[in-house]
């Protein structure tokens, strides 16, 4: 698949002065049923869930679009790309789709962007009724995450740009590769849209703004952390287990964390689970949200 096709099974919305890239399985669906939405991850974008969009949307309206800067999105020179940023985007764009209630999906950059709107609902915002909050290998514990030599490079204000501009798509497929417990399900033609979306409308300048993100972890753990541990939502936690970023340790901290959250660890499978065990991944997400009603 190239990015074209990719573009064929969604549209652009101008939220705010900026083209958003967004796939809805199901536009007409009854409003009053909550939506499932989902918030994709670093650095790549929502074709993370071209393996099991269908199989979702048997069951739920799917909404996933991709964040500024990513994917197919706009990929502006102007913009903070602070999470918070990104959250405000998400909910203009939920409003604008008619989006009244949502369960919401995050995994990896996604679940920081998932937090911030957590902690805005626990204190009584609430544009988007959300009915439930399921994360999934991410970072949000900053410090119990193991960062790829190239996340610390491209964060750095200094050698950030020059990395992004000397990087590869030969040095990202490796990097790529070593996310997944058995790299031989990883296909090339995965790899290569994955690059040609990345780098699409010069990515690659705007990626070390984008990777700010983990500065945006650190600065505030409190708020997002604490969300987490003070949900007034149903919370559950779908972990690749041998992710080796933010493996199955993080999920258990995560989980011990949140009075009453759920987790489910998918053992053999790394950081990007919805690629590497689509069906697996599918079932356990499903059967999680089930128990939420």
């Amino acid at each position: 698949m190239r990015a074209e096709e990719w573009r064929t099974r969604g549209t652009h919305l101008d939220i705010e002065g900026h083209s958003l890239f967004v796939v809805d399985t199901n536009p007409e669906a009854d409003r009053d049923r909550p939506a499932l939405v989902v918030l994709h991850g670093y650095p790549t974008s929502s074709h993370d869930y071209y393996r099991v969009l269908d199989d979702l949307a048997r069951e739920y309206r799917v909404i996933v679009h991709d964040h500024l800067g990513f994917g197919l999105s706009d990929k502006p020179r102007d913009f903070s790309y602070a999470l918070m940023e990104q959250a405000d985007v998400a909910l203009l764009l939920w409003q604008r789709l008619g989006v009244r209630s949502a369960h919401v999906f995050s995994h990896d950059y996604g679940t920081s962007v998932a937090t911030e709107l957590l902690a805005r609902w626990n204190r009584g915002f609430r544009p988007v009724r959300l009915e439930s909050m399921t994360l999934c290998n991410g970072s949000v514990h900053i410090e119990l995450a193991k960062l790829r030599v190239i996340q610390k490079l491209l964060r750095n204000h200094t050698v950030g740009p020059m990395v992004a501009r000397l990087s590869s798509q030969r040095v990202f497929n490796r990097n790529m590769r070593r996310l997944w417990h058995d790299p031989s399900v990883l296909a090339q033609e995965d790899l290569d849209l994955m690059w040609q979306l990345l780098i699409r409308d010069d990515g690659k300048e705007v990626l070390p703004r984008i990777t700010q993100y983990l500065r945006d972890r650190v600065l505030f753990w409190h708020r997002w952390v604490g969300a987490l541990r003070q949900s007034r939502l149903p919370l559950g936690f779908l972990w690749g287990a041998e992710d080796p970023i933010v493996g199955a340790d993080v999920a258990r901290v995560h989980h011990r964390e949140a009075p009453g959250s759920r987790l489910t660890l998918l053992e053999g499978v790394g950081h990007y689970p919805m690629l590497e065990a689509p069906d697996r991944w599918t079932e356990a997400l499903l059967e999680l949200l089930s128990q939420e009603g």
